[in-house]
């Protein structure tokens, strides 16, 4: 009887830390969510603050989103900063910018494109365009762009993470 108890610890033990759903091994995933989109967020609210407060909303958004996607093939596609730093460097040279003079109305559309994109697998930007095209007011923070205007950098940001 108390081999009978030594071994339901000890299984007991071994099953403690093992995913509810898979049984792989590691930690709670609920735990390994929060952790990762906290991390997330605090690692794109600080790559966002290197181009103003406008990239510390964005990149906290996209962060989060990254962050909570830890461990998945689109996770390792999205790189917060770097993709703001691309949009930063590049949205003068795209069509639908022409005249522009700061980043910060462009900012939030090109955030909401990339942070848009892991919430539809699979889907094609025309497919979920009516979706973000009504969501667009609650995610453009301080941008001064209609949905018509940031269509075009959104669909950018989107399609540059589809294509990798």
């Amino acid at each position: 009887m108390n081999n009978e108890k030594n071994d339901q610890s000890s299984n007991s033990d071994t099953n403690a830390n093992r995913d509810p759903i898979s049984g792989a091994p590691g930690a709670h995933p609920i735990g390994t969510g929060v952790g990762a989109t906290a991390g997330g967020v605090l690692a794109g609210a600080a790559a966002g603050t290197v181009v103003g407060p406008v990239g510390t909303v964005v990149g906290a958004a996209v962060g989060a989103i990254v962050g909570g996607l830890t461990g998945s093939g689109v996770a390792e596609v999205l790189d917060p900063t770097s993709e703001a730093a691309y949009w930063r460097d590049n949205y003068k040279d795209r069509p639908y910018a022409a005249g522009a003079t700061t980043f910060d109305d462009y900012g939030p559309a090109y955030g909401y494109g990339v942070s848009s994109y892991p919430k539809y697998p699979g889907r094609s930007f025309d497919d979920v365009e009516g979706d973000l095209a009504r969501d667009w007011d609650g995610a453009r923070g301080t941008s001064k762009l209609q949905w018509d205007q940031a269509r075009n950098a959104t669909r950018d940001a989107w399609e540059r993470i589809g294509n990798r």
